[in-house]
């Protein structure tokens, strides 16, 4: 009986132990429908965030902000699963000294994905929600300058 339980237990801890492992490599999938590239078009210019998959556990984008010629704000995105939380990491052209800054999610559903880093001067929260159409919309939030900001930018997929 004893060596009934033993087995038992440990076919269980088995079991277990790579169900954990599954759902801490699947849960990036749940930010599949940022692939691709998405735009918003304005009178003061054209923002573009183009997402890839890498791998498994992670997705790049480039995002440019782009007037008449002219690149105003560019910056490079990785999003990575790491453990049971995804990793939001942004490197900004020409701040920071060119190193990513770090937003851990605090919440991931199917149609929204939110990271926060209070520790950044601005923004302190990044949020992506999918809309109805192919649209997306991204939105940064924080502390600026000591005032409560929220910038929102509605793209469609292209």
């Amino acid at each position: 009986m004893f060596q009934k339980i033993t087995v038992l237990m440990l076919l269980l801890a088995i079991v277990s132990c790579q169900k954990k492992e599954t759902i801490e490599k699947d849960k990036i999938k749940i930010a599949d429908w940022l692939l691709g590239t998405w735009e918003n078009k304005s009178p003061d210019g054209v923002l573009t965030e183009s997402w890839q998959k890498v791998n498994d556990s992670t997705f790049t984008a480039t995002s440019y902000f782009i007037k008449t010629d002219d690149t105003l704000h560019s910056e490079k995105i990785t999003l990575a699963q790491k453990g049971e939380m995804l990793l939001y990491s942004a490197t900004v052209n020409g701040q920071n000294d060119d190193k990513a800054i770090d937003f851990g999610s605090t919440s991931e559903t199917e149609n929204k994905l939110v990271f926060e880093n209070p520790s950044h001067d601005y923004p302190q929260k990044i949020t992506y929600t999918k809309g109805a159409n192919n649209t997306l919309t991204a939105e940064i939030t924080g502390n600026l300058r000591g005032k409560k900001t929220t910038e929102r930018f509605i793209m469609t997929k292209k």
